[in-house]
């Protein structure tokens, strides 16, 4: 039953049912960077994607075990950026708070002109804009609605994504074993023949890859927000910390393995001879991208109610309607999120790519925030924790290890240290923005406590 509260009260409901947050886990932010995206990671490092896909699938299975631990013993709307301030100082917290914040209200504009191209090939005569706006509208509504619509509605659409996932697998796995025709140079043997070798342009382009790929798997730790709305949080977010292992293996290294050995999603269906392919596989990727755009329009929403909470954003971000939904937070982020799709058609496409490159290292370094922070919330809760990490302390130590060389690879690779430093630069100035916004909260208190 969903709890109602006051008008302003600044509570949440707890209206997700177990499955909500079980399809939530699943598929909730698999937008379009799996079904089409992952083509331009192929073709930039061929076959030896998969080795990128491997490496970013390791690092989250590691690091939502880690958020786990924390977030199984203290459920929280602000998931890591309150583990954060509890853990290295209200300045961290602040800081990887907003720059997630940023992450998804730039998610919101990337789907919507997604959503915008497909719909505009059907209907040529809006432009691509104007339905990316309508998009925003219209899933901007949804999320003012109580928590259980929406998670009523991204149930179904998850639910329609994981189906179009599993079957393109099972096509594709029919058709390596010969039940299906294969094109010519399709099969295992495109790993070494069709793409120019397993790594046609050196490992370099693989580890270049990889953050393509991290910007695709960035939202698995979103559960842990959207379980705190539910009535067993802590029992939703080990279920679905321990099912992050086989969501990765079946619906990233296996979708990426049979694209890579048989083709897209589009030709798995010509496979078959299915009649209208190119339009089936639209009509899937436009359900992905509707999901995920409303799903970051919830996630970024939540994160800026979180803020608010803690005194580190307007206060009127904290207000909830009387069913429990941070209204006025969905209406901001909504309305960032709808300025710079309209950016993309009025500005000059290169502040849009600016804006786009400002948040292309987020997910290291939230994830980096995740493991500092289990690495001294641990000494916190000690034995007292029934949802541990494995290999403490030292597979926490490799994660920090690896994310700090894999910060410092981006930084050296020509083309991807652009979005490694605009990354690094703006969480910088949000850090020290952090730092004096805390000095005067404390002072602030302090001055009134002295009264």
């Amino acid at each position: 039953m969903t709890s109602l509260h006051d008008q302003g009260s600044g509570q949440l409901s707890n209206g997700f049912k177990p499955r909500h947050v079980t399809m939530l886990s699943i598929a909730g932010i698999i937008g379009a960077g799996l079904f089409v995206g992952s083509g331009h990671a192929i073709a930039a490092s061929g076959p030896a994607v998969i080795l990128a896909y491997l490496a970013a699938g390791t690092l989250v299975v590691l690091v939502m075990r880690m958020l786990g631990e924390m977030a199984v013993a203290n459920p929280d709307t602000g998931s890591f950026s309150t583990y954060a301030e509890k853990a290295i100082g209200p300045w961290a917290g602040f800081t990887i708070g907003w720059l997630y914040w940023w992450f998804w209200v730039l998610v919101v504009p990337i789907e919507a002109l997604a959503a915008g191209h497909i719909l505009n090939q059907w209907f040529p005569f809006i432009d691509t804009w104007v339905i990316a706006l309508a998009s925003v509208v219209l899933l901007s509504i949804t999320n003012l609605f109580g928590v259980e619509k929406y998670g009523e509605f991204e149930f179904w659409f998850a639910l329609l994504k994981v189906t179009a996932i599993v079957l393109f697998i099972g096509f594709g796995a029919a058709a390596l074993m010969g039940w299906l025709p294969l094109h010519e140079g399709a099969g295992l043997i495109n790993l070494m023949n069709e793409h120019g070798g397993f790594a046609p342009n050196g490992m370099s382009a693989v580890v270049g890859a990889f953050i393509t790929i991290m910007f695709s798997f960035i939202g698995t730790e979103s559960v842990t927000i959207a379980a705190a709305e539910s009535g067993e949080p802590s029992r939703n977010i080990a279920k679905a910390t321990r099912s992050v292992i086989w969501r990765i293996g079946v619906f990233y290294l296996l979708s990426i393995l049979v694209v890579i050995s048989v083709g897209s999603y589009q030709r798995a269906l010509e496979l078959l001879q299915v009649p209208h392919a190119k339009l089936l596989v639209d009509l899937v990727v436009l359900v992905a991208v509707t999901s995920c755009m409303n799903s970051s329009i919830y996630i970024a929403s939540r994160m800026l109610y979180s803020l608010a909470r803690r005194g580190d954003a307007p206060k009127g971000a904290a207000k909830t309607s009387a069913n429990g939904v941070p209204r006025r937070a969905v209406l901001a982020t909504a309305a960032v999120g709808a300025f710079i799709a309209a950016l993309n058609h009025f500005a000059p496409a290169s502040l849009f790519d600016f804006l786009l490159s400002s948040s292309g290292a987020v997910a290291l370094l939230v994830y980096l925030a995740i493991a500092i922070s289990q690495l001294r919330m641990r000494r916190l809760h000690g034995d007292a924790l029934t949802f541990k990490m494995w290999l403490f302390p030292w597979a926490t130590y490799a994660v920090i290890l690896f994310i700090c060389a894999a910060l410092a690879v981006l930084l050296f690779t020509p083309e991807h240290r652009a979005e490694a430093t605009s990354t690094l630069c703006l969480a910088l100035g949000v850090s020290l923005l952090g730092i004096i916004t805390c000095r005067r909260r404390n002072s602030l208190t302090a001055a009134q406590s002295a009264y």
